[in-house]
C-alpha cells in the first residue's frame, strides 16, 4: 500500500470500481466502511480482508491497526510476522501486545522500532529471546514510548534501563518483574531521566536493595504504583529504603511489599503520615507488622480498598476494629493465616461502614478461631461476592447454608474432611485427602 511521507495511506480507495456489485459497497461511503472496520479486532479484520479485493484494502489499512493484541489470537508467531505488521501499520500503531510470543527476538523488534516510531504501549511479557539490544532499538527510534512491559525477559540487564533513560524520557510505566539481573545502578539511571514514572513493577528483582529504593523516592514524585513483591530474598530491603519512598512519593496509591519479611510497623507509620491516597496495600508474609502500625495506617489512609494481610500473624481483632471505623471504602480483605482473629473482629467489620455496600471479598483461610458466628456477622454485607474458609475447622455446612439464605449468590470456598473413610479398593492402600467443595 502506498504511503505519503507522513505515514498516511495514499489512494486507499483506488481498488473500488463501478463493477463492484456488493450492495453494501454501493450503499455506504467508503469512509464510513473504513470507520466501521476500525472497531473490529484482529481476527475479524483478517476475515474481512478475505471477502473481496475492496474489503481487503479497507481491512488492512494501517489506520485500523492502531491497537494490536496477539495474545488471544496466535502466540507462536515468528519474528517475520512482527516485521510485516510493523511495515503495514507504520506510524499508525500506538499499542502492541506480544505477550507470550516466545519466537520473537531482537532482530524483529529492531525492524518494528524503525517502522513504528509512534508506539506508546508495548508489551513484551514473556518474550524470553529478547536482550538489551531490543531496548537499545526502542531508545533510538521510539521516543514516544510510555508503557513498556518486559516482565520475565530474564536477559534484560542494567544496560536496558540506561538505554531507555536516554531515549524514552516520556516513560510512565515499566514492568521488569523477574528481570533478576537488574540492580540499583539500572534503577538510578532510569529514574533520573524519567521523572514522569507513575508505575514500577519490580516483582522478583532479587538484587535490589535499599539504595535502589532511595533513588526511586528521590526522583519519582509522580509514582502511583510500586510492586516489590519477593524482592527481599536476603535482607536487602528494609524500613530505611521504603520510608524514603513514602516521604518522596506522596501520590502513591498501590504498594506491594509481600514477602519483604524484614519490614516493621515503621513502614505503616510512614505510609500513614505521607501517603493519604493509598488504596491498595499488599503486605502478605510480613510477620513483624502489628496492630500498632495498622492503627496509624487506618486512621490516616481512609481511601483503602484492598488489603492483603495474609500471614501477618501478630495482628488481632484490634486491626479489624480500626479498619471498620476508618476505612469505609474497603472492598477486598485477606486475613488468611492470621490466627489471632476471632468472631469479635469480624463482628466489627460486618457492622462497619464498608460492610453494607463495599465489601466484596474476605479471605479467612486457616483462621482457627473463626466460627459460624462470623458468618452471621457478615450476612448483612450485601455486596459480598466471595468468602474463603479453607481450614476453618469451626465453620460448619449448616453455618454456610444459613449465610446463603441471606446472600444466595455468594461463592464460598471451604474444606470439609470426609466423615468416614471410604473402603479401600482391591486391597491396595487408599490415599485420602480433603475435599475442596465449592458451595
Amino acid at each position: 500500500m502506498g504511503k505519503e511521507g507522513n505515514g498516511v495511506s495514499r489512494s486507499r480507495f483506488e481498488m473500488f470500481t463501478n463493477s463492484d456489485e456488493a450492495v453494501i459497497n454501493k450503499k455506504l461511503p467508503k469512509e464510513l466502511l473504513l470507520r466501521i472496520f476500525s472497531f473490529l479486532d484482529v481476527v475479524t479484520l483478517c476475515r474481512c480482508a478475505q471477502v473481496s479485493r475492496s474489503w481487503n484494502v479497507l481491512a488492512l489499512d494501517g489506520s485500523n491497526w492502531q491497537r494490536i493484541d496477539l495474545f488471544d489470537f496466535q502466540r507462536d508467531i515468528e519474528g517475520r510476522v512482527v516485521e510485516n505488521i510493523s511495515k503495514r501499520c507504520g506510524g499508525f500503531l500506538r499499542k502492541l501486545s506480544l505477550r507470550g510470543c516466545l519466537g520473537v527476538g531482537d532482530s524483529a523488534l529492531r525492524t518494528f522500532s524503525q517502522n513504528c516510531r509512534n508506539i506508546e504501549l508495548l508489551s513484551l511479557n514473556g518474550c524470553t529471546k529478547i536482550t538489551d539490544s531490543t531496548c537499545n532499538s526502542l531508545s533510538k527510534f521510539c521516543p514516544k514510548l510510555k508503557h513498556l512491559d518486559l516482565s520475565s525477559c530474564t536477559s534484560i540487564t542494567n544496560l536496558s534501563l540506561k538505554a531507555l533513560s536516554e531515549g524514552c524520557p516520556l516513560l510512565e510505566q515499566l514492568n521488569i518483574s523477574w528481570c533478576d539481573q537488574v540492580t540499583k545502578d539500572g534503577i538510578q539511571a532510569l529514574v533520573r531521566s524519567c521523572p514522569g514514572l507513575k508505575g514500577l513493577f519490580l516483582k522478583g528483582c532479587t538484587q535490589l536493595e535499599d539504595e535502589a529504593l532511595k533513588h526511586i523516592g528521590a526522583h519519582c514524585p509522580e509514582l502511583v504504583t510500586l510492586n516489590l513483591q519477593t524482592c527481599s530474598v536476603s535482607p536487602q530491603i528494609t524500613d530505611e529504603g521504603l520510608i524514603t519512598i513514602c516521604r518522596g512519593c506522596h501520590r502513591l496509591q498501590s504498594l506491594c511489599v509481600s514477602g519483604c519479611a524484614n519490614i516493621t510497623d515503621a513502614i505503616l507509620h510512614a505510609l500513614g503520615q505521607n501517603c493519604p491516597r493509598l488504596r491498595i496495600l499488599e503486605v502478605a508474609r510480613c510477620s513483624q507488622l502489628t496492630d500498632v502500625g495498622f492503627t496509624t495506617l487506618a486512621r490516616n489512609c481512609h481511601e483503602l480498598e484492598k488489603m492483603d494481610l495474609e500471614e501477618c500473624v501478630q495482628i488481632t481483632d484490634g486491626t479489624l476494629i480500626q479498619l471498620s471505623i476508618h476505612c469505609p471504602r474497603l472492598q477486598v480483605l485477606s486475613l488468611s493465616h492470621c490466627e489471632l482473629i476471632t468472631d469479635d473482629g469480624i463482628r466489627h467489620l460486618g457492622s462497619g461502614p464498608c460492610a453494607h455496600d463495599r465489601l466484596e471479598v474476605i479471605e479467612l483461610d486457616n483462621c482457627p478461631l473463626i466460627t459460624d458466628a462470623s458468618l452471621e456477622h457478615l450476612k448483612s454485607c450485601h455486596s459480598l461476592d466471595r468468602i474463603e474458609l479453607y481450614d476453618c475447622q469451626q465453620i460448619t455446612r449448616a453455618g454456610i447454608k444459613r449465610l446463603r439464605t441471606h446472600l444466595p449468590n455468594i461463592k464460598v470456598h471451604a474444606y470439609f474432611a470426609p466423615v468416614t473413610p471410604p473402603p479401600s479398593v482391591g486391597g491396595s492402600r487408599q490415599r485420602f485427602c480433603r475435599c475442596c467443595v465449592l458451595l
